[in-house]
């Protein structure tokens, strides 16, 4: 198995900024008695955002949706043992466990980098990163670069909406091996149905983004904006780690599931591919980002999906990172 490079992780703890959007404009404290006077009268479409500084970049946490997966999605532990779990926390549904998309826009006043396009209403009730990129004040043709972190649907449905490349400016970049597995027919052929939408979905971006770069291994995307090999839950699932002025944040992806995760590395999610390696990536992951203190950020967990693991007398846990806006 790759071993993960050590610079997947920050060493200092990061002051973070941020706020909530609301219909695209910033809620202040003058303003915010008569914003709860109109919601209690009507309810309001809500864009959640979040922001962070770290160094030159801003970070803005987006969100395309979510979706409840049910009980039973987690192999390795029974679906009453997982629902009980969810109940614990707070996060259990009469569906199942409320599964968050979240994405993230990198810039540095001169690019704009998004990591991952969403689900695009191909799961649950996702489709909103186009609004959400509005009340930034952006369309999609402004995104100079997209990660995305593997060829699952809900990562890169976004990308060809209605048949269409729907970020023409953008460079793509995901890794090779993902590249490979999903284009191939064999194992397309071979596939449960819940994955037969991501092979066509990859089909489809592969033949709409001819700026598509195949990336190998860790590699540095632009200065400070670097790939990390977090192979098992697809063949190329990589992570994103985002650095500078001795900060620094790495984006997991579906390292990290909500509820069961960092806890126990041996509960897995349904679409997972290569559950060993899956495994022996969060083995070594999770202690180590627990003993540097990484600031994280995961695609499923609770908005804006930042937070730590933490080490609990032995146990492995998610702590929530304080994202208020701060001076």
């Amino acid at each position: 198995m790759p071993q993960l490079s050590r610079r997947a992780f920050g060493t200092l703890p990061i002051g973070l900024i941020g706020g909530s959007l609301f219909g695209g404009g910033l809620i202040s404290s003058s303003s915010a008695h008569g914003a709860t006077q109109e919601a209690a009268s009507a309810p309001a479409a809500v864009t959640p955002l979040a922001q962070i500084r770290l160094g030159r970049f801003t970070v803005t946490a987006l969100t395309d949706g979510y979706a409840d997966m049910p009980y039973d999605y987690f192999p390795g532990r029974s679906a009453p043992e997982v629902e009980a779990a969810a109940s614990a926390q707070f996060t259990a549904r009469p569906s199942g466990v409320r599964f968050l998309f979240n994405q993230y826009l990198v810039e540095d006043g001169e690019r704009r980098i998004l990591i991952d396009a969403g689900a695009a209403g191909s799961i649950g009730q996702t489709g909103q990163l186009p609004q959400a990129l509005a009340a930034l004040g952006l369309k999609p043709a402004q995104i100079d670069a997209v990660i995305v972190t593997h060829m699952h649907q809900d990562h890169m449905g976004g990308l060809v909406l209605g048949g269409k490349n729907q970020y023409p400016e953008a460079e793509l970049y995901i890794d090779r091996r993902d590249v490979t597995h999903w284009t191939d027919p064999a194992k397309r052929n071979g596939a449960p149905d819940f994955l037969q939408t991501s092979f066509r979905m990859a089909e489809e971006v592969v033949r709409l983004y001819p700026r598509l770069q195949a990336i190998d291994g860790e590699r540095e995307i632009a200065p400070g904006v670097s790939t990390v090999d977090l192979t098992g839950h697809t063949p190329g699932h990589i992570g994103v780690r985002i650095e500078d002025g001795g900060k620094s944040l790495i984006m997991v992806s579906d390292m990290i599931f909500p509820v069961v995760h960092p806890a126990a590395t041996d509960v897995f999610f349904l679409f997972e591919q290569d559950r060993t390696a899956a495994k022996a990536m969060r083995d070594r992951f999770f202690p180590r980002a627990a003993s540097e203190g990484a600031l994280i950020a995961a695609t499923h967990m609770p908005f804006p999906g930042l937070g730590r693991v933490v080490s609990d007398r032995g146990q492995m846990r998610w702590e929530v990172a304080d994202w208020a806006l701060q001076d």
